[in-house]
């Protein structure tokens, strides 16, 4: 009898409860450093490439916040990890094509990637036909303002990719909640200057959306800058997992 995908060899658990004790150690102490209570902020453990075995694994070691960013591998995988009756509560964090919205809401809780007007329109009308209650939202923020890359822009007034143009639309969306902002430091940024930009960014937004108070922000090279300047949830992937190349 073969094992099935879920299976998970003693030494592997072994591994997987020596990072997540190291990651949860390290958030503790970011924030007793920043001054705030340590229920603030959510681990979400980025399991992309790796199998649905190591979810069921985290889940019985108390992770219930997993992350992914392909639809490809992120559908199958959600499926198996529910075939194992684990109930996890699965982050959509990559860039979203529009197609694949139908998909994505029926295994994802919350999408961390809402970076246009026409984004935030497909997955209302997906979430509204495929599901019983909101989907959770956040807006993806380009600290750099950069337009060719992915995020909303803070400081426009484009009625597509601007941070209140993306931010109206998921708040008068029926089949979504706004939940808060989501950002990823630019190359080449030190992460406290990113995350003191972002800090700026989602004060400003919360003058105006005071409910959307998620802002996740920081992964595994800079959760301690992220968490002293807010981040209510960090996206932790190797530090946790550990190395592992890219599946096919």
């Amino acid at each position: 009898m073969t094992d099935q995908p879920t299976t998970v060899r003693p030494d592997r658990r072994a591994e997987l409860a020596a990072g997540l004790a190291r990651v949860r150690a390290r958030i503790a102490d970011a924030c007793a450093a920043a001054g705030r209570d340590r229920a603030e902020v959510t681990m979400i453990a980025v399991t992309k490439t790796y199998p649905a075995g190591d979810v069921v694994a985290l889940a019985g070691l108390g992770v219930t916040d997993m992350g992914e960013n392909r639809d490809q591998e992120a559908a199958p995988k959600a499926a198996e990890v529910a075939v194992a009756g684990v109930a996890a509560r699965w982050h959509f964090i990559g860039q979203l094509q529009r197609n694949k919205a139908r998909s994505v809401v029926r295994y994802a809780d919350v999408v961390h990637s809402v970076d246009s007007v026409r984004l935030a329109r497909a997955l209302d009308a997906a979430a509204s036909a495929g599901r019983d209650r909101p989907l959770e939202a956040l807006v993806q923020v380009s600290i750099d303002g950069d337009p060719a890359r992915g995020g909303a822009l803070p400081d426009s007034a484009d009625p597509d990719r601007g941070l209140g143009p993306v931010a109206e639309a998921l708040a008068g969306a029926g089949g979504l909640r706004l939940a808060g902002l989501m950002a990823v430091a630019p190359v080449g940024w030190e992460p406290e200057r990113a995350f003191a930009r972002l800090a700026e960014v989602a004060a400003r937004f919360r003058d105006g959306h005071p409910e959307a108070t998620a802002l996740s922000a920081g992964m595994s090279g800079d959760l301690e800058p992220a968490i002293a300047y807010g981040a209510t949830h960090v996206r932790v992937g190797s530090a946790l997992l550990g190395m592992r190349p890219t599946l096919r």
